[in-house]
């Protein structure tokens, strides 16, 4: 760490214990309120008073030292959980509108209570936002007694609702929903021909649950709600039989890292001479160049088992951070169609788009949002440069006992099995429960093949059998337990020493505790971190350690000859790599990897960002026609939102065609994001005249029609999609794209 590195460290360290002191002073004022001996009328009298306060325009500072002894008062009468000191401390900093790291176990749930019950007396809303349906419901239910007990009404939404069931629950003073889910409701919102269709209310305050992973590692994940299926464009299956004809580091190579793969000049003659195309880097030819890209990419970097499963006759893909299946998730369509050919499916295509927004701007559009997780020092410049969320460590509540040990690297993969396997045989013979966290389906299945060898029972958890998740996780505390799972146990979980058996925790304490192993590093020290956090919760014992192999996709890439020094290069061995230059080497590729996915992210953005100002100002229009109820007919206000949707969509669609191969102008010495730019204002600046001039040859075929009533819409051809869904796009290929090109 150089001088000034060390400098913002000692300012940023400065500032967290400046925040902590203030916190304890609160804390203390918040003992000295002592409600112990109020009856629950007196308590529930005075949690009206302090709504009446709030909704008068007294500000929420002046009395959070009341509200939060009511809270912890209230939780412990109708829960039996009275808040630890620094239960309160995180409530606090959340308040402040700061990102709160709190270690596994210590109740970020009960902490996130205290705020949401203090935000919401305005009467204005507070979203709890989680990482999935299973914790959204659940904390609904485990907390929704303590805001009730209060005066607050309590919401939770999941998919398949009603759109009145979710105008009830988003009407409540704190809702428990998923972002995925506030985020497809919101474009629902945004297409809705009645204003009685609308379910949000205006966004006031979101306090988000395992920020780290809603924030950065899914941020710029596109929500999209599309309808009227369109036709797709294209033969997957020719390009997909062209790639297989091309040889790898002849017509086609990698970049550097791994990350995307391009075509050589030899490649694209080849390619050329097979389409019968003439040049294929000429402008008429670049939807053709961009199907041979992602037939290449499909593959050459996507593997089944890995970035995605078939089940059931359905491509799935696989989350790259969770391991679990990514739900309603798509490649964008070329990607997409491009692995389905591969695989020798029958493309779907996705529909016309007719909204998109991605997590990161969603949240933007809360006046106020704090987090928590367990896992953010790591990325804290990242949430500070890209949210303005500065990050606040709170102390556990019993010190951690967890011991983290050195990882220990081998030069080959098979030397790497060999130890681990070894390893997990030798600490199952004493009965301490292990949990292996591994890199893919692929391998966690290879992994349990080999303990099976070698006589080691073991419960897998990936995306194959998620269904199980919550019964195999449950028993990973018990003795003699090896649970050999993908990133899947490292959120949501709480793994319990002894399956929470008393006299069993016992008994695996004095082992050790849970004994956590990692088969590779991540490309963010966060996920590593996510899995060591498995153990030692709440002051138990335990440990982890991580097996890593200089034939690791993450070390692989940067090439051993980058990594290693000359003098240190070894040929294979079976033993581990002692010398502490390994250890450093790897260390600073992970740092590297974080540092090139963080800048690549601050690039993306560059080009979202326009397209999301670009949204805002067109939703704004639309949302003057939606509630225009004194110069407008119904029949008026139904064909100019027509023409606005689908204007819009005809936008999204034309900035999807230049953003696909935009990439491309680095190639003429343009630069690629000013180019976007230049053309995408360009086409908007002419959206406003193309929609009033399609409204206006549509109303003259209306003039004579006296109501909406009497109007066949389908004839006139404006009616709206009969069905709509949603989906998520899986965006990395754009990211590789980006990385090539050095944008």
């Amino acid at each position: 760490m150089n001088f000034a590195s060390k400098l913002v460290q000692k300012v940023k360290d400065r500032f967290v214990q400046h925040k902590l002191k203030s916190y304890t002073d609160k804390l203390r004022d918040i003992g000295a309120l002592n409600m112990q001996s109020w009856d629950d009328h007196k308590l529930q009298a005075e949690s009206l008073k302090l709504k009446s306060k709030a909704q008068s325009g007294v500000p929420l500072d002046e009395f959070l030292v009341e509200a939060y002894a009511l809270a912890g008062e209230a939780a412990s009468r109708v829960l039996g959980m009275r808040p630890f000191d620094v239960q309160y401390m995180a409530g606090v900093a959340l308040h402040e509108g700061h990102l709160v790291e709190m270690q596994t176990g210590e109740g970020k749930t009960l902490a996130a209570v205290m705020p949401a019950y203090l935000n919401a007396l305005q009467g204005k809303g507070v979203h709890v936002l989680t990482f999935n349906d299973y914790l959204a419901g659940r904390d609904a239910q485990w907390m929704g007694p303590v805001y009730r007990y209060l005066g607050l009404t309590v919401g939770f939404v999941k998919d398949g609702m009603s759109t009145e069931e979710k105008q009830q629950a988003y009407a409540a003073d704190i809702t428990y929903v998923t972002a995925k889910e506030a985020g497809f409701d919101y474009l629902r919102d945004t297409i809705a021909m009645n204003a009685k269709d609308i379910v949000h209310r205006p966004f006031h305050y979101a306090i988000v649950d395992e920020a780290d992973s809603l924030l950065i590692d899914e941020a710029r994940v596109p929500l999209v709600i599309a309808g009227e299926v369109a036709t797709t464009g294209g033969d997957g299956s020719r390009m997909a039989n062209l790639a297989r004809q091309l040889t790898l580091g002849e017509d086609y190579d990698f970049d550097e890292n791994k990350r995307n793969v391009f075509l050589t000049e030899a490649g694209a003659e080849k390619a050329e001479q097979l389409l019968r195309s003439g040049n294929l880097y000429e402008s008429h030819n670049s939807h053709l160049l961009t199907a041979l890209n992602c037939a290449l990419h499909a593959e050459s970097l996507l593997k089944r088992d890995v970035d995605y499963m078939i089940r059931d006759g359905k491509l799935e893909l696989i989350d790259l951070y969770t391991g679990r299946i990514a739900e309603n998730r798509h490649w964008p369509d070329g990607l997409q169609a491009a692995v389905e050919a591969k695989e020798g499916m029958v493309t779907k295509s996705s529909g016309k788009i007719l909204g998109t927004i991605t997590l990161q701007h969603l949240l933007s559009l809360y006046p106020k949002i704090s987090g928590m997780t367990a896992t953010a020092q790591d990325s804290a410049d990242e949430f500070e440069e890209t949210y303005g969320l500065s990050v606040v460590e709170i102390p556990p509540n019993r010190p951690r006992i967890r011991i983290d040990y050195e990882s220990r690297i081998y030069t080959h993969k098979e030397a790497k099995l060999k130890a681990l396997v070894k390893e997990i045989a030798e600490v199952h013979a004493t009965k301490r429960p292990i949990l292996i966290g591994t890199s893919s389906v692929e391998e966690s299945d290879q992994l349990a093949e080999q303990l099976k060898q070698a006589g080691v029972p073991c419960h897998v958890l990936n995306a194959k059998n998620d269904e199980k998740e919550a019964e195999i996780v449950a028993k990973a505390g018990e003795l003699g337990a090896v649970t050999v799972s993908t990133n899947m146990a490292g959120r949501g979980v709480d793994i319990r020493l002894g399956g929470g058996e008393p006299k069993q925790a016992e008994e695996v304490a004095k082992l050790g505790g849970l004994y956590v192993i990692g088969t590779h590093m991540n490309e963010s020290a966060r996920i590593d971190n996510q899995l060591r956090g498995r153990a030692g919760r709440q002051g138990d014992p335990g440990s982890s350690r991580f097996y890593v192999c200089l034939e690791d996709e993450l070390i692989s890439r940067f090439g051993i000859e980058k990594a290693i020094p000359a003098g240190y290069r070894t040929k294979k061995q079976d033993e581990q790599l002692e010398a502490s230059v390994f250890h450093k080497k790897t260390d600073h590729i992970q740092r590297v990897v974080m540092g090139q996915n963080f800048e690549m992210r601050k690039t993306l953005n560059k080009y979202s960002d326009m397209v999301e100002e670009q949204r805002r100002i067109h939703q704004l229009q639309r949302e003057e026609v939606l509630h225009n109820d004194d110069s407008m007919s119904a029949a008026e206000k139904y064909a100019r939102l027509y023409h606005i949707d689908r204007g819009w969509s005809d936008h999204l669609a034309y900035v999807s065609y230049i953003r696909e191969g935009i990439h491309l102008e680095s190639l003429a010495n343009r630069n690629p994001v000013d180019e976007f730019h230049h053309r995408i204002i360009h086409a908007f600046e002419q959206l406003p005249d193309k929609i009033e001039k399609e409204t206006a040859k549509s109303l003259s075929k209306l003039n004579a029609k006296d109501s909406q009533d009497q109007i066949d819409w389908e004839k006139e051809g404006l009616k709206v999609p009969s069905r709509t869904w949603t989906y998520i796009i899986q965006d990395q290929f754009m990211e590789k794209k980006t990385n090539i090109f050095g944008l």
